[in-house]
């Protein structure tokens, strides 16, 4: 069975955009058994230019209902159904994400008229529904309302039917939704979908179950279906066509999904993690003092034995434009930061932007408090602390450990337990390995987002 459908929207995009209305023709192969349509309020403004394209107005959605209002209808009536359309990609996109804006993932087999039609009648200039049908002397009535291009696509189905005596399937193997299509041989459908569209770790492995690859994302399910469509590289298409099974595990907090990937990055070493087993900052700004007493800054290589840098970047450029910034927010001297070479007052001395301290005509301690000012902004919190996010669950939260500026791990706590005292807290966290990766995207993590709460302890 078959569901041939248009919508109608108040722009292009699924992610911004809302259907206004959408028209579907419930077809057995040969004739049209069923229809189904109506107008939607998208509950936002429609754009004046979709207006003069559609001719839906405002006014003529103002007392329609919400998609939520016919989204059981919706799922019920396309059970079994393959949906068909003209460019299906981009209704089916709109419909799925209606249906995931209210916690429910819309699946179904797609079918697409233009591809069809290139393969059946190659050779038109245009495949637009439009051009198409003029050439094909298909009538369209109501050109761009969603049951008049719909019925125009019904009758190209079934012309396209004809051409292949009723069997265009082998013509064109029905695929599951496009986004489905680069999955390897040993992969299926059920597999991709069976993953969660939420936030934790990934892990590829190969025949003999050695694992492959570690990766992290909010929308694991997203992230996969990325690597299996974008992989461009040599290395990339390698790892793709060896991957014989996926599984995940659910963090709810983002942050744990970054501290738990670079971890086990770490320790398990997987073939195809190559440039992350190490560490991924090459250069760190390291404090010192002067023979003045003045602080000082110097930025250099990552060393394995060296001292740990305050923070880390990824390139010496990276670390200038950093600390050129934050000398220029602290006001601090650029000699003394390392980026102005002389041996004399550096230049933001002679343009009033420095106090000084380059030539001893600051009091080391006054220029010491803005400097230890910067530092505070670098360094982790050297207090003992747990940071309080969301679970993977409603009822539960996510908690991290830090005592005394190191690292201890991460756990979970039920809400019902949030009685409980920092000791029993405390229980709940799983040790884990402190290093300067970590504690780079604690002070990344914590400077640019959000918790719900720093318990103090």
């Amino acid at each position: 069975m078959f569901a041939i459908l248009d919508i109608e929207t108040t722009g292009g995009s699924p992610k911004t955009e809302k259907i206004t209305e959408i028209a579907i023709y419930f077809h057995d192969g040969e004739k049209i058994v069923d229809e189904w349509s109506t107008l939607l309020n998208p509950e936002k403004p429609i754009p004046y230019f979709i207006t003069g394209l559609t001719g839906i107005t405002n006014e003529m959605v103002a007392n329609a209902p919400r998609f939520y209002e016919v989204a059981k209808e919706l799922v019920e009536r396309t059970e079994n159904h393959t949906i068909v359309g003209h460019n299906v990609k981009f209704d089916y996109s709109f419909i799925k994400s209606e249906f995931r804006n209210l916690g429910f993932e819309f699946e179904r087999n797609t079918l697409c008229t233009i591809k069809l039609s290139k393969k059946i009648i190659p050779g038109h200039k245009s495949y637009s529904l439009g051009k198409l049908c003029k050439d094909l002397d298909i009538e369209i009535t109501d050109r761009h309302r969603a049951a008049g291009d719909a019925l125009a696509t019904v009758k190209l189905f079934e012309l396209l039917r004809e051409q292949q005596n009723g069997e265009f399937d082998a013509a064109l193997v029905q695929e599951p939704s496009g986004k489905y299509k680069n999955l390897n041989e040993y992969l299926t459908v059920e597999d991709i979908q069976s993953l969660p569209e939420e936030c934790g770790t990934y892990y590829f492995f190969d025949e003999q179950k050695q694992l492959l690859y570690i990766g992290k994302s909010k929308d694991i399910r997203h992230r996969v279906l990325s690597h299996l469509g974008n992989a461009t590289t040599k290395r990339a298409m390698e790892m793709k066509q060896r991957i014989h099974s996926i599984s995940y595990e659910l963090t709810g907090s983002e942050l744990i999904a970054l501290l738990k990937e670079s971890g086990e990055i770490k320790e398990q070493k997987p073939r195809y993690n190559r440039a992350q087993r190490r560490t991924t900052a090459y250069w760190g700004l390291y404090p010192g003092k002067d023979e003045y007493g003045y602080i000082t800054f110097t930025l250099r290589k990552i060393s394995e034995t060296a001292d740990d840098p305050v923070t880390c970047f990824k390139s010496k450029k990276e670390a200038r434009e950093v600390l050129t910034k934050m000398v220029g927010k602290h006001w601090l001297c650029q000699k003394l930061s390392g980026l102005y070479q002389t041996d004399g007052a550096c230049f933001h001395h002679s343009i009033r932007q420095c106090n000084g301290a380059c030539v001893q005509g600051e009091a080391v301690s006054a220029y010491n408090k803005r400097a230890e000012a910067f530092l505070d902004s670098l360094t982790l919190d050297r207090g003992n602390v747990l940071i309080i996010d969301r679970g993977r669950e409603p009822d539960e939260r996510s908690l991290v450990r830090i005592e005394k500026g190191i690292y201890m791990g991460y756990g979970y706590l039920s809400v019902n337990d949030a009685y409980l005292g920092i000791e029993e807290m405390l229980d709940c966290i799983q040790p884990s390995l402190d290093n300067r990766d970590i504690r780079q995207i604690l002070r990344n993590w914590l400077k640019n987002n959000k918790v719900e709460k720093m318990l103090y302890y």
